[in-house]
Parts: C-alpha cells; structure tokens; sequence
C-alpha cells in the first residue's frame, strides 16, 4: 500500500487537442429502451491493443451530460495518450417522480464498463486493463464502481452479463464519499433518518476492502459544494483497509474543474497514474 499526500502550486497551461483520435458521439452501450447514450473518443491507431476509460458526469445524481466541458477535456486528454475513452449519460433523478436513480445509475456505469470488454476486439481494447475517472456526482459513482463487486449484490444482470464490472483503477474528482455523515441526499428521494440503510448502502466507505483496486483522489482547498474532508476522510478509510491510494489536494481549485485548472495541470499527475494500473 502506498499513500502520498501531494499540494498543488500555481500553474498555468493551454489546452491543445491532437489530430490523430476519432470521437464518435450518441453510442447507444444501453438497452434500446433507454435514452441515455455515450460518446467514444479513441485513438486512431488500431494496430495495438488500448486500455480503456469510463468517465462519468457529475451533477449531484440530477443533472450533468456525457459531453460538458470536463468530459470533453478527459476524453480528448486521455485519447490523445493511448487510451478509449466511453463518456456515458446515466439515469438521473427525476424531481417529478418518486422512481430512485439508485442503483439504476450505478448499474449504467457497469454495464458501460461491459460494453467495452463486449466491444474490445472491434475497438482494440486491452480488455484487462479498464479504469474509470468522474468528477462530483460522477466521481462518487466511480469510486462505487471500483469498490462494489458481486458480492455487494450491485452487478446487474445483464445486458453483457457475461463480461466482468471489474476495473482496475479510478480517479476521484472531489466525489462525495460519505453520504452517511455528508447531507441528505435529493436524489434519493428520502433524508437519512428515513433511509439509514439506503444511504449506507449508497456511501462508498460502506464497502471498502483490501483487494480494491487503486485510486487517485484529486479536491481543491477552494471547493464549497463538497467539502475537501470528504477527500481526506477517504485517503484515511483507504489506507486503514490497505489500499493503494495517491490523495492531491490543489490549494485555491474550487468545485468542477477538469484536468486543466488554472491552479496546476493536472495531466501529468492523472496519465502517470492510469499509465501506471493500465499500461502494464
């Protein structure tokens, strides 16, 4: 287990797109009765075999596209290095009905993780080799992702049923991480008083254990949405269970940045770590 503790410096840097990785938009990785879609950004060259990378929206479980701002600077980023990229759209919370996203957006988030190893030969995927990245929202249900297997009793069914959910690492993007001390949830449609068993089954640090794979952990000093405790407290959870884990807390970054704030670039730090659990 390792665990590095990183502050990030002022740092400037422009952003430039590559010209050699395809993106295709409006992948249908669902069932055919389901509106929510994907967008696949991948390099051009074909001849090797590519790890591949869900990103996952945020949005506090209501809102958020597979293709705002940070998406489209994930994808491209990590395309431009090597990797495919699937950016998918998931089931949100609907204000007007009582239907719970939960565990519907987490199971979309699987059966992504599936389509790709469904899809890994017309692709060019190392399907061994799959990780995930999400910021807010999105970076809670990654953290879900990597943490919940068979056993927690949160793998769908199907579609792909017969590929694997595993990944074998996430990048947290300042995600809530402890729903059972954080606040009530608006998406889950009851308080915790209401709900205790649904938001301990909904909080991250409910099924942690050692064979989880590794995480890098990324929150601004800044951020007034998620506070960088929810962050600290989970470095501290990863390595009390024995799992590896790198926690940078950017000093002066606010809440939804992407790869690139102008408080320090960020590339560096999350292609080593994917090139690192990916690329072996």
């Amino acid at each position: 287990m390792t665990f590095r503790l990183l502050t990030a410096c002022l740092c400037l840097s422009a952003t430039a797109f590559a010209a050699d990785i395809r993106i295709e938009k409006g992948i249908r990785y669902l069932p055919e009765d389901r509106a929510e879609l994907a967008d696949l950004y991948r390099p051009a060259d074909d001849s090797v075999r590519h790890p591949a990378v869900v990103i996952i929206h945020g949005g506090g479980w209501t809102g958020g596209k597979r293709d705002a701002a940070r998406e489209i600077n994930i994808g491209t980023t990590l395309a431009e290095h090597g990797y495919v990229c699937l950016s998918i759209d998931y089931l949100l919370a609907d204000p007007n009905s009582d239907r719970l996203c939960w565990p519907q957006n987490l199971h979309d988030c699987k059966t992504a993780v599936r389509w790709l190893r469904a899809n890994a030969d017309r692709l060019s995927i190392d399907a061994d080799h799959i990780g995930a990245i999400g910021g807010s929202a999105g970076g809670h249900l990654t953290a879900m992702l990597a943490v919940t297997g068979p056993e927690c009793g949160l793998d769908p069914a199907g579609p792909y049923g017969e590929h694997s959910c595993r990944i074998q690492c996430a990048v947290d993007l300042y995600g809530p991480i402890d729903l059972l001390s954080w606040k009530d949830v608006a998406a889950l449609k009851k308080t915790r008083a209401e709900a205790p068993d649904l938001y301990k089954q909904f909080t991250v640090l409910t099924h942690l254990n050692p064979t989880d794979p590794p995480f890098l952990i990324l929150h601004g000093t800044a951020d007034t949405t998620v506070p960088v405790e929810q962050s600290t407290l989970f470095a501290e959870a990863l390595k009390k269970h024995g799992i590896e884990h790198d926690l940078m807390i950017i000093d002066g970054a606010p809440h939804t940045f992407h790869l690139q704030p102008k408080q320090k670039d960020l590339r560096p730090t999350v292609l080593e770590f994917f090139d690192r659990h990916l690329k072996k």
